[in-house]
């Protein structure tokens, strides 16, 4: 058995209360959970710890002594905290932070940089929007710390840990009429001959979607390539046809507002999205404050109820 800053804590309030019941109270801990901590004191030290009475309860000579180590233990501890947290406000610098372009990873940017600000307000977020080979290859020259990419294949001069799989959808407009109701599913093949506008063939994300529609034996007509996603929603919306998307990046953008989503089948288009770091230089404090951040964030996101995120 070992003696845990809880239990010390426990014995410090009866002695200070006088009562087992006073001390629950202010703990909010159970009565007989709080006597079990203070026997398994009592079976570590092997000495009786407090005397039991009708007027209340009273430290033995060994008891005084456990109280007197323990006030100075739990003060230490309180003044540990306090530091750590000063030094976390206190942590200053910038950090560089690649989101890869049509990918969920961009509708995490406003949460990190509010989830930085709180905690470390010193440290300046920078957040680069780019195809996701360009973004390794800025950290690779160690001009960007870390980026949130789409791949899982090895990448040299860098190390990726991939943290989520995400599906695509079609995004239409939302009079368009299509062989299924909003939010139903619809095989790749339906989209032969339609009319689509697609990332260039450039992005990784078009190498999917192209090889999806190869396999479904499907040939839609692509009217424009686009690398805006406000663009892209504009010409959605104003009916020029379909796009294919993760939902969240649908979801999380005012310029998708109203156009319908679709699941795709038969293939499923899906992704790996991997956070992306030098295999050669370490991260910075700053940077390693944001990596942590970020990570939280992503399993939020992969434990809430998103369209589309799938857990690896």
């Amino acid at each position: 058995m070992s003696v845990d800053f809880k239990k010390l804590k426990s014995f410090v309030k009866i002695v200070d209360t006088g009562s087992v019941s006073r001390a629950a109270g202010i703990l909010r801990v159970a009565q007989p959970a709080l006597s079990q901590q203070i026997a398994s004191l009592e079976q570590h030290f092997k000495h009786q710890l407090l005397l039991r009475s009708n007027v209340g309860i009273t430290p033995t000579e060994a008891g005084l002594i456990l109280y007197r180590h323990a006030q100075i233990m739990l003060k230490q501890i309180e003044q540990a905290q306090t530091d750590i947290d000063r030094s976390a406000r206190s942590l200053s610098g910038r950090v560089s932070i690649g989101l890869a372009t049509y990918s969920s990873s961009s509708a995490l940017s406003l949460p990190l940089i509010k989830e930085m600000r709180a905690r470390f307000p010193a440290i300046t977020v920078h957040i680069n929007d780019s195809f996701g080979h360009i973004l390794s290859e800025l950290i690779m020259t160690g001009k960007m710390d870390m980026a949130l990419i789409y791949t899982s294949d090895p990448i040299k001069g860098v190390t990726l840990e991939p943290l989520f799989r995400e599906e695509m959808f079609l995004v239409s407009p939302a009079d368009m009429k299509l062989p299924a109701e909003p939010g139903q599913p619809l095989p790749l093949s339906a989209l032969d001959g339609h009319a689509m506008l697609l990332p260039s063939k450039a992005h990784f994300l078009r190498r999917l979607i192209d090889e999806g529609l190869a396999r479904a034996r499907s040939k839609p007509e692509v009217i424009s390539e686009l690398e805006s996603v406000p663009a892209l929603g504009a010409a959605v919306l104003d009916g020029l046809g379909s796009t294919i998307l993760p939902a969240s990046v649908v979801l999380e953008t005012p310029s998708f507002s109203g156009a319908q989503l679709h699941p795709l089948t038969t293939p499923v288009i899906d992704a790996t999205v991997s956070l992306c770091v030098s295999d050669h230089m370490p991260l910075s404090e700053p940077a390693l404050a944001a990596r942590s951040v970020l990570l939280e964030i992503v399993t939020k996101l992969k434990s809430g109820h998103h369209p589309g995120i799938r857990a690896i």
